[in-house]
C-alpha cells in the first residue's frame, strides 16, 4: 500500500512524498491517516544538478524545512550516511554529494559477501576488433526462465579500469522478471540507462523513478537501487562511466536555449519504506559481483539534502539545432550528456540523441559524410525505421570502430546527389542514439559469440560504388595546363 505526505524543497515548493510499511513477513501494515495525493510519476521537473532537500514527516500534511537546527534534530532519531561522489579537496565547481538521513545506519548491516554467484558483467574481452558489426534485436528471456534486470545485464564492450577511474562499459539489459527483495548497488560508476521495451519503475534511496522507452535515468555510482517491470520484460541498453560523472555539455556559441535544458531534468520525489523482511544487495566492484544480506529495506531514506542524486530525462524534449543552410554540424550538435575524460578538453564519450529535425541545407550533400574518426561509434535505435544504410533496427546495436572508414551505401549516394534540394522533414517518428567514445573499445566473448544476432556488414556492400571523378578528367584543370590520369601520373591537356 502507497501512501503520500508532503516534503518540502529548500530552493524551490512543496511536493508529495511516499511511504510503504511493510512486516517481517513481507505484507504490508495499516498505515495512520494521512493526507493523501496520488501521483501518476515519482519525479518533478527540478533542473540539473542543482543543490536540493527534501524530507518526510509524519505530521499532519506539513512538511519541514531543511535547516541545521533541524538537522540537528534529526539525527537524534535517524542516521546521516553521506554519499560522497568526489574527493573531499575538490574545487567546489566539481563537488558533488549528498546526506541521507536513513531509519538505520548502512555501517550496521552485517556483510557476509558470496562471490561468484554468476556475474553476468562479462570482463573477458577480445582483442580490438577492425570490421563494421551490427546485432539484431537482442532476444528477450525465454518465459520458462525468470530473469530480473541484475541477472540480465549483459557487457557488450568497453575500454580502461574502474581501479584507474578512467573508462567505459556498454550493456545491453534483458529481464522478464521484476527484482523481488533485491537491491542493486554499483560502486564502479555511474549508469545511464536507457528503456526500449517495457518501463522501468526504479526505485532509489532518494525515491522512485518511472521511466519510459523514450527517456533516460542516470544512476551514480554508490547508490542502492531495485527495478520493477510495470510492463512484464524489459529490454533496454547501459553505458557505464568510471571516475567520471555526466554533464550538460558546453553550448558556447548556441548559447542560453538548446539542446538538452537543464530545466527538463527530473529528480525522484521524496519516498521511503518502513519494511523490515531480509533483502538481498548486489554489488558490482571492480567488475565483479558480491552479496549480503540484511534484515531491512535499503530504501529507508526519510530525508535528504545534495547535488548527488539520481534524474531522468524526456529525450523527445532535446532542441534540435543541426538545421543548418549549407554544409553539415558535427556530432556534437546532437550531444545530450556528456563525461570528461582526464585528457583535458576531450570527453571521454558524448551521448548523442537523433530526433526528428528539419532538412533545408542547400548545395549540400545531405547525408552524413564518409569518414574516419578518433571516436568508436556504437549506435542504438528506441524506436522507429533506420533510414539508412546502417543494419539498426529497434532493440539492436552497431558499432564503428575508431578510425575506420565508414558512410552510406552507393544507392544512398546516387539518391542523395541527383534528388532535389527541398526542404523536408527527417527521421519522423523515430529515435536513435549514439555513443560517441573518444577512442578504441573491445568487444566481449557474449557480443561476439554466445549473442546469437551477431550481423557483420556484408563484405560487398560498397562493390557497386563508380569512382565518378574518373569520367570527367578531360574537364578537370588544375593550376595551368594539368590533369591527373587514372595512375596518378599527370598527363598534358591539349
Amino acid at each position: 500500500m502507497n501512501q503520500t505526505i508532503d516534503f518540502i524543497s529548500c530552493c524551490l515548493h512543496s511536493l508529495p512524498v511516499t511511504y510503504r510499511k511493510t512486516n517481517i513477513n513481507g505484507s504490508d501494515l495499516a498505515l495512520p491517516p494521512l493526507t493523501l495525493n496520488t501521483l501518476a510519476d515519482h519525479t518533478r521537473p527540478l533542473g540539473f544538478i542543482f543543490h536540493l532537500s527534501a524530507i518526510a514527516t509524519l505530521s499532519s500534511g506539513y512538511g519541514i524545512r531543511l535547516t541545521f537546527s533541524t538537522e540537528a534534530r534529526l539525527l537524534c532519531i535517524s542516521f546521516l550516511p553521506s554519499v560522497m561522489a568526489v574527493a573531499e579537496s575538490i574545487p567546489v565547481a566539481g563537488a558533488t554529494a549528498s546526506g541521507c538521513f536513513t531509519s538505520r545506519p548502512s555501517a550496521a548491516d552485517p556483510y557476509s559477501y558470496q562471490v561468484g554467484f554468476g556475474n553476468r558483467f562479462a570482463t573477458e574481452a577480445l582483442a580490438g576488433v577492425l570490421p563494421d558489426l551490427g546485432w539484431d534485436k537482442f532476444p528477450l528471456p525465454s518465459n520458462t526462465l525468470e530473469v530480473d534486470f541484475v541477472d540480465g545485464l549483459k557487457t557488450i564492450a568497453g575500454h580502461g579500469d574502474p581501479t584507474a577511474k578512467e573508462g567505459l562499459a556498454v550493456h545491453v539489459y534483458l529481464a522478464n522478471t521484476s527484482m523481488k527483495k533485491r537491491a542493486f548497488c554499483n560502486n564502479d560508476g555511474d549508469m545511464l540507462i536507457l528503456p526500449q521495451e517495457g518501463r522501468l519503475d526504479i526505485q532509489t534511496e532518494f525515491g522512485r523513478l518511472m521511466v519510459r522507452p523514450g527517456e533516460l535515468a542516470v544512476i551514480q555510482a554508490g547508490m542502492k537501487f531495485t527495478v520493477r517491470l510495470p510492463d512484464g520484460v524489459g529490454r533496454g541498453y547501459i553505458q557505464e562511466i568510471f571516475g567520471s560523472h555526466y554533464e550538460l555539455p558546453e553550448l558556447g556559441p548556441v548559447g542560453s536555449n538548446g539542446m538538452a535544458m537543464p530545466r527538463d531534468f527530473e529528480i525522484p520525489v521524496a519516498s521511503f519504506d518502513v519494511d523490515q523482511s531480509p533483502w538481498t544487495v548486489v554489488v558490482k566492484l571492480i567488475g565483479q559481483h558480491f552479496t549480503y544480506e540484511q534484515n531491512h529495506t535499503p530504501f529507508d531514506v526519510v530525508a535528504w539534502h545534495g547535488n548527488y542524486t539520481p534524474y531522468k530525462y524526456a529525450l523527445e524534449k532535446f532542441i534540435n539545432n543541426a538545421t543548418v543552410e549549407r554544409d553539415q554540424s558535427d556530432p556534437s550538435i546532437y550531444c545530450v550528456l556528456t563525461a570528461k575524460s582526464k585528457i583535458p578538453g576531450v570527453s571521454l564519450s558524448d551521448f548523442l540523441i537523433f530526433t526528428p529535425k528539419w532538412q533545408v541545407t542547400s548545395n549540400t550533400f545531405r547525408l552524413p559524410y564518409y569518414h574516419r574518426n578518433v571516436a568508436t561509434e556504437i549506435m542504438g535505435m528506441m524506436y522507429g525505421r533506420w533510414a539508412l544504410t546502417s543494419h539498426l533496427e529497434p532493440g539492436g546495436l552497431t558499432y564503428e570502430p575508431s578510425y575506420m572508414p565508414h558512410g552510406e551505401s552507393y544507392k544512398l549516394f546516387k539518391e542523395a546527389t541527383t534528388a532535389a534540394l527541398v526542404s523536408q522533414r527527417a527521421a519522423e517518428e523515430s529515435m536513435a542514439f549514439m555513443m560517441h567514445i573518444s577512442g578504441h573499445v573491445s568487444l566481449t566473448k557474449y557480443a561476439l559469440e554466445r549473442c546469437g544476432n551477431l550481423q557483420p556488414v556484408s563484405e560487398d556492400l560498397w562493390d557497386d560504388f563508380q569512382p565518378g571523378f574518373l569520367n570527367h578528367l578531360d574537364d578537370v584543370v588544375r593550376g595551368g595546363d594539368q590533369a591527373p590520369q587514372a595512375n596518378g601520373v599527370l598527363k598534358k591537356l591539349p
